[in-house]
């Protein structure tokens, strides 16, 4: 079963890098929508007509993109947002790859040999959530340094607190009824989240692939992301079941490796002779499992 989940997400990997998610096919290139969301999920006040240059990572040889968005606001900003339909705590980490390839692509070589300094658009990193699992709060930050080794006794540097390197990432919640006073501000984005949205409701009593297409008709019917779902309607659904289906091969072999790791430490504790019921306690085991470990 794990190795069926592994081939899948093999596979839906391959296929992403050959397609477009909803998210960035709906985003990029429109440079208004990027305006609105930077200002209200950065907190600046760019006016109408401010310069907005798109720098999404483009895969040279399959020609997908490799991140979701990531433009140039006014050549002092640059913004790369991701969404998710899954609680990432690794996206600080993904950030810091993606950040470093657009730095790379914005700025010469020659530039890092100067002797004087030169300057770099200052960084902004957004991810928008609108998974069906729960997220408490209505933001969320996620930072490099939780990601950090903890300092051990041979290290002789003091634990002072301090880290050499930061990036930090603002998660935002995008599910129904959640940072409206956000969304409200960039209709594109709040559509987008209306729709999946939709598709999440739907799951709870149709097949994928007729949840989607359901939320398609209605959507169209409510005018939202009308021209949008029109062009795209025959691709869109495509795209959609692969993203689900991903996350789902990834959601399968991430519980058979806690199935597995319990299944470790329930044989070292039957090895120690510790009693069945509190082998099971402990580790969340069936007794017919432990028993036949």
């Amino acid at each position: 079963m794990a190795e069926n989940a592994e081939i899948l997400e093999t596979e839906l990997n391959v296929n992403r890098e050959f397609k477009d998610t909803v998210f960035s096919l709906l985003l990029n290139g429109d440079t208004e929508a990027a305006r609105l969301i930077t200002n209200s999920f950065s907190g600046t006040n760019y006016p109408e007509g401010t310069e907005v240059v798109f720098k999404t990572l483009q895969n040279v040889f399959t020609k997908g993109r490799i991140n979701d968005l990531a433009f140039v606001v006014d050549n002092r900003l640059i913004v790369l947002v991701e969404a998710q339909s899954t609680l990432n705590e690794n996206m600080p980490y993904r950030m810091l790859q993606y950040i470093a390839e657009t730095y790379k692509k914005l700025h010469a070589r020659r530039d890092e040999y100067r002797e004087r300094r030169f300057t770099l658009q200052r960084p902004k990193f957004i991810v928008f959530y609108s998974g069906d699992k729960e997220m408490d709060e209505d933001v969320l930050t996620l930072r490099l340094s939780d990601m950090f080794a903890p300092y051990g006794p041979a290290d002789a540097v003091a634990d002072d607190g301090a880290v050499d390197l930061e990036l930090t990432v603002k998660m935002y919640n995008i599910n129904r009824g959640r940072n409206e006073d956000k969304l409200k501000n960039c209709t594109t984005l709040r559509h987008y989240a209306i729709f999946i949205s939709m598709v999440h409701e739907y799951r709870k009593t149709m097949p994928l692939e007729q949840a989607i297409k359901q939320a398609v008709v209605d959507c169209i019917d409510q005018n939202v992301l009308k021209e949008f779902l029109l062009k795209h309607e025959g691709e869109l659904v495509n795209m959609l079941v692969s993203e689900w289906n991903m996350e789902t091969a990834l959601e399968v072999r991430e519980e058979e490796g806690r199935t597995e790791k319990a299944k470790e430490i329930a044989k070292k504790l039957k090895e120690l002779g510790r009693p069945v019921e509190e082998i099971e306690i402990a580790t969340g085991l069936t007794v017919d499992d432990i028993l036949r470990l």
